[in-house]
């Protein structure tokens, strides 16, 4: 159980068995049952149209590469999160994006929605202070070169077995 005090009245929280929903965080005090909390997260697989190219960045010191990612704000929908943190990061202007998949990420209690963004405007990159350095990789590349065993790079090589090993085009 992550959640171990009611977000109502802070009573600690037992376990206990909800009809076909199985065991969940209960407060005895406010007899109400409190289904779990967890961060929502989006992350980015940024393509340049005009050459195919992946960016893949460097961040808080770390030399291997990772995608492009944030956290959704409260109130803030997913699709208006990616623009915001590619814009942010980046400097890049989204032209569209697709949907790829989610997964939760045990580690920070996150739900990461990952989708693909098309750029036209790669030339206007311009790195904010949240990211140490980034690079433009051909999609063999980006996968030689993302963090091994990561969830970026599970999120980027499932997308480009789905698309052949080329970004898909839109």
């Amino acid at each position: 159980m992550i959640q171990k005090h009611c977000f109502e009245c802070g009573t600690a929280l037992i376990e206990k068995e909800l009809e076909e929903e199985g065991i969940v965080p209960y407060c005895p005090k406010c007899q109400q049952y409190r289904f779990p909390m967890y961060n929502v997260a989006v992350s980015m697989i940024v393509v340049d149209e005009e050459t195919g190219k992946i960016l893949l960045i460097q961040q808080y010191g770390k030399l291997s590469y990772i995608l492009v990612a944030g956290y959704v704000n409260r109130g803030e929908a997913e699709e208006h999160a990616v623009v915001r943190e590619v814009r942010e990061e980046t400097g890049l202007e989204v032209e569209h994006l697709r949907f790829n998949r989610t997964k939760f990420f045990e580690p920070s209690n996150t739900l990461m929605c990952n989708f693909t963004t098309f750029v036209k405007t790669a030339k206007a990159l311009h790195i904010n202070h949240e990211v140490d350095r980034c690079k433009w990789f051909t999609p063999q590349e980006a996968r030689e070169n993302i963090r091994p065993n990561s969830l970026a790079a599970e999120f980027l090589n499932a997308y480009l077995d789905e698309v052949g090993n080329k970004p898909m085009e839109m």
